[in-house]
C-alpha cells in the first residue's frame, strides 16, 4: 500500500512537471506567434537595373516572420502596351501602376492573407516578402520601349522581379516552403516564379497560387506583338522556360507548362471567378471565343496545360467578383461545401486537394 503511495505521488509529480511544461510552451508558442503577427514591412531597394516605368527607383517589402516559410507575393497593378494605356497619367486615371508613388507599408491591406492575426488564415507566421508591379509588363519584361517621342517605358518587371528572387535566395536560404501567390497581373507570371524559386532553393517545397488570369489567352498575335516585341520577356527567360517554343507559341499558359515540366514537384494551383469582368479585360481581343466566354476560355487553358503534362488544382468560384487574396471573402467563399481557405491550407499544408469548380457559375 505505501509503495503504491509513492508510485502515485511520483506519477503526479512526473504529471504536474510534464503540465508545466506544456504550459510554458504554450506561453513560448503564444508570444513568438504574437511577435510574428506584429512583424513591421522593411522596404528593400535592390537598385542596379531596377526601375520602375517611367525610370525612377523601385522597392519591394520584406516582413520576416519565420525564416524557414515564405510567402511571395507578386502584386497586380495593371499592364499596358501602347502609348495610350501606357501614358504616364495622373494617379486616378492611369490604366496601370507606373511608379510607386502610392505603394508602401501604410498601401499594403490588412485584409485577406494580409491580415496576420486573423484566425484561419494558412499563412500565419509566414515572412513574406511584397514585390508590387509599376512596370505595366506583369512582371515578366526586360525593354524600355518607345511609344513615341515623349514616351519611353521602361518595362523592367522581370529585372525588379528577380531581384525580389536574389533577396529570397540570400535572406531565406533556409526555407523549407515557398508559396509564391500571384494576384490578378501578377498571376501571370506566377508559375514561372515558381519555377525560378525552386532554382534558388532545391531543397523547398515551391508551391504556386495565381489568382485570376485562367482567361488569358494563348495567341500567336498577343505572344510575339506584346510579351516578346514590347515587353521583351522572352528573350530574358531561362532556357527551361522557353525550351522548343519560339516568340509564337510561348503564351501565358505555357508558362504553367514550362515551369510544371521543369520542376515536377512544383504544386500549380490557380483560383478564378468564372466571369470576373476585369481579370482579362486587357486581353478579351484575343480570346478564342466570340464574344468573350471567361468561364469556357479558363476551362480549356486549364484542359490544355493537363494535356501537357502539369496538374493545376483548380478552384472556381461563381460569378464575376473580383479580388480574393487581399479581401476577407478569402475566408468566406464556399463552392459545393468547400471553403476556399479551408482548402488553400490543405493545398500548402498536405495533400494538395481536389479541384472546385462551380455547378451554376453565373
Amino acid at each position: 500500500m505505501r509503495t503504491r503511495k509513492r508510485t502515485t505521488g511520483a506519477l503526479a509529480a512526473a504529471l504536474t512537471v510534464v503540465a508545466l511544461l506544456a504550459a510554458a510552451l504554450v506561453y513560448v508558442l503564444g508570444e513568438r506567434d504574437s511577435a510574428w503577427a506584429s512583424a513591421d514591412w522593411k522596404k528593400i531597394e535592390p537598385g542596379g537595373d531596377c526601375q520602375c516605368a517611367d525610370g525612377s527607383e523601385f522597392a519591394f517589402w520584406d516582413r520576416r516572420s519565420d525564416p524557414k516559410k515564405v510567402v511571395l507575393f507578386l502584386n497586380g497593378g495593371g499592364v499596358c502596351w501602347s502609348a495610350t494605356t501606357c501614358a504616364f497619367a495622373p494617379h486616378g486615371e492611369e490604366y496601370y501602376d507606373w511608379d510607386m508613388r502610392d505603394e508602401g507599408p501604410d498601401n499594403i491591406t490588412t485584409e485577406g492573407i494580409l491580415d496576420f492575426k486573423a484566425s484561419g488564415n494558412p499563412f500565419t507566421g509566414y515572412s513574406y516578402l511584397f514585390v508590387t508591379s509599376c512596370t505595366g509588363d506583369a512582371h515578366l519584361g526586360n525593354a524600355a520601349h518607345e511609344y513615341g517621342p515623349e514616351l519611353t517605358v521602361q518595362h523592367r518587371g522581370y529585372v525588379n522581379g528577380t531581384a525580389a528572387l536574389d533577396y529570397l535566395a540570400r535572406q531565406y536560404p533556409d526555407a523549407t516552403e515557398v508559396v509564391v501567390v500571384g494576384k490578378t497581373a501578377g498571376s501571370v507570371a506566377a508559375p514561372l516564379y515558381g519555377g525560378l524559386v525552386s532554382d534558388r532553393l532545391p531543397d523547398a517545397k515551391v508551391t504556386v497560387l495565381g489568382g485570376q488570369s485562367g482567361a488569358w489567352p494563348d495567341h500567336p498575335d498577343f505572344n510575339t506583338r506584346v510579351l516578346d516585341a514590347t515587353w521583351g520577356a522572352y528573350d530574358v527567360m531561362p532556357r527551361w522556360a522557353v525550351a522548343g517554343t519560339g516568340p509564337a507559341r510561348w503564351g501565358p499558359p505555357d508558362f504553367w507548362v514550362k515551369a510544371g515540366l521543369h520542376d515536377r514537384d512544383l504544386v500549380l494551383s490557380r483560383f478564378d471567378f468564372a466571369y470576373d469582368p476585369n481579370a482579362a479585360v486587357e486581353v478579351t481581343d484575343w480570346m478564342s471565343s466570340d464574344p468573350p466566354d471567361l468561364l469556357a476560355e479558363i476551362d480549356a487553358n486549364e484542359a490544355a496545360i493537363e494535356r501537357a503534362g502539369p496538374i493545376v488544382h483548380s478552384y472556381t468560384a461563381p460569378g464575376d467578383d473580383h479580388g480574393i487574396f487581399e479581401w476577407d471573402k478569402f475566408y468566406e467563399i464556399e463552392v459545393n461545401g468547400v471553403r476556399f481557405a479551408d482548402w488553400v491550407d490543405d493545398l500548402i499544408t498536405g495533400e494538395p486537394p481536389g479541384d472546385v469548380h462551380c455547378d451554376i457559375c453565373t
